[in-house]
Order: C-alpha cells, then structure tokens, then sequence
C-alpha cells in the first residue's frame, strides 16, 4: 500500500497493518506461514515449468489431483513436509528448495 493512501487511511480512524497483526502471530508463526507459502508457489511453478498437470504430479504422489490443488493453494491441512516431498518429486534440488526458502525469508 502506497503512503499516501496509508496516511488518508489512518487519519479517517482505520488502523493499518498486515497478516501477522491482524491473525496475532508470533514472528515464528508468521515465518512459518511464508515459508509454508513459498513451498505452495515453488511447486506450482515448478509444476507449470515442467509442463505437468495436477494430476500427473498427483500420479507421482501417489495422491488426488485436489490434494495438490490444495498443496498448491497453501491450504493449512496440507503439511510442510507433504509440500517438500512434492516439490522434491516433480524434480527441484535440496538447493533450489533452499533458495526459495531464503527468499521467502528476505
């Protein structure tokens, strides 16, 4: 959000924040969740760029094509290590998933 719509915001009485104020999360929860979603868009573009649908990576998993539109939607019942097991099996290294981790954390 831009300053000056932050500012015309907050004199009209409106208290301005993000996710982590709204939801109360700790600086843990909250990296947490950005990690979560780092992995949800890592696989989905990773997915895209090897030109798989969600139900051939499905086929991998050994899963359902919802169960992987909800990985990739970052949905709170799919797990980070369902996540990871996913982006490791359609192909991406340990060291591309540690990139996007780091990036998620920058």
């Amino acid at each position: 959000m831009n300053s000056a719509k932050k500012a015309r915001l907050e004199s009209k009485g409106w208290r301005v924040g993000d996710a982590q104020d709204f939801l109360k999360l700790t600086k843990e929860e909250a990296a947490f969740v950005e990690m979560k979603l780092a992995l949800a868009e890592c696989l989905r573009a990773a997915r895209i760029r090897r030109r798989l649908s969600q139900t051939q990576v499905a086929e991998l998993l050994e899963s359902s094509q919802s169960r992987v539109a909800k990985m990739e939607s970052g949905d709170p019942s799919v797990s980070i290590d369902l996540l990871l097991r996913a982006v490791l099996a359609i192909g991406e290294t340990p060291k591309q998933i540690v990139k996007v981790l780091a990036a998620a954390a920058a």
